[in-house]
């Protein structure tokens, strides 16, 4: 924690738990393609995770239920396992989604549970991974599309702006949209409500290994979190490096708990294109690929709300709500 945000960070969650009696909490769905600890060859990302534990803390928002998508056993396991740590007495519910992110309009567990949510109420939505889910119940129940208050991504870019971590050697994808273009277009067409926020907000956002040393010494959940981080830290130090990790997924959280911290292009046309894919990581590159970009120069039917830039002093917002509550 840095200290000159210190002070600032506890009066804002102290106001968040006074806010919280007086208006009820933002009641969102989570949908995940969550993946820390997976078992592989290297670590994998741990901003999901990360995430998760941040809402779990945020007394302003109320889980509704929780959906995984790829790696959906292993997903739905390490979800139970966070809810078990950080949330022991809420019954959130999980629910297992598409497994591959590549079968738009399949019906799958997590599907049916979100189409059922809706029917009874309005909800929001924050999708951290590709959108097949979300897709599939826009295109099976057209009708449920109106019941999505707002639907959050960690996607997008501004026109022609590359995906460089670290000390911007290497460029990554932009994973969550190129794994299922098509679910994205369905969702747009549908004329929801949509928010994107994603690399380009979180790029200034580092998780450095100073800032996360307090894990070390805290309860089992802690040093769990502790043990995931660190090898992920580890990685990114070889990959783009810094030893330390843009935790991408914790903005489109931001957006609903901490507008303040966020600066936002609104209503901005978006469009889809194809042309030379310009990433230099990953195991299989093709030489094209979609890149759905905003600009105000479009002119589309499309138009999304993009969270463009994170703001001082959200990092030390996303490092205190990692702490496992009780200590």
């Amino acid at each position: 924690m840095k200290p000159a945000y210190l002070f600032i960070t506890i009066a804002l969650l102290l106001v968040s738990q006074i806010s919280f009696a007086q208006n009820p909490p933002r009641r969102i769905w989570f949908d995940t393609d969550i993946m820390i600890g997976l078992p592989e060859r290297a670590p994998r990302e741990v901003d999901d995770g990360v995430t998760l534990i941040m809402a779990l803390a945020l007394p302003s928002i109320e889980i509704v239920g929780i959906s995984t998508i790829t790696y959906v056993d292993y997903g739905y396991d390490v979800t139970k396992k966070i809810l078990n740590y950080y949330a022991p007495k809420r019954n959130i519910p999980v629910y297992k989604g598409s497994p591959e992110a590549a079968d738009l309009g399949v019906e799958n567990e997590a599907t049916i549970a979100l189409a059922a949510a809706l029917r009874k109420e309005k909800l929001d939505i924050l999708a951290l991974g590709p959108a097949t889910n979300i897709a599939t119940v826009i295109k099976n129940h057209p009708e449920l599309a109106k019941q999505m208050k707002e639907v959050v991504f960690c996607a997008g870019r501004t026109q022609g702006f590359a995906f460089k971590p670290g000390l911007q050697k290497s460029t990554v994808s932009d994973y969550n949209f190129e794994k299922d273009v098509e679910s994205f277009k369905v969702i747009l067409d549908a004329g929801v409500k949509v928010v994107f926020s994603g690399f380009e907000c979180s790029a200034y956002l580092l998780i450095g290994k100073p800032d996360v040393q307090f894990l070390k010494t805290g309860n089992e959940a802690d040093r769990w979190l502790y043990s995931m981080l660190e090898p992920w830290q580890q990685r990114a130090k070889q990959l783009f490096g810094v030893e330390g990790f843009i935790p991408y997924d914790v903005t489109p959280l931001g957006h609903f708990t901490h507008p303040e911290y966020f600066q936002y292009y609104r209503n901005i046309p978006v469009r889809i294109e194809t042309r030379k894919n310009d990433a230099t990581i990953g195991r299989v590159i093709p030489p094209t690929k979609a890149f759905m970009e905003v600009s105000y120069k479009f002119k589309s039917k499309w138009k999304v709300d993009y969270a463009y830039k994170t703001l001082p002093g959200f990092e030390e917002l996303v490092i205190e709500l990692m702490k496992c509550p009780g200590e």
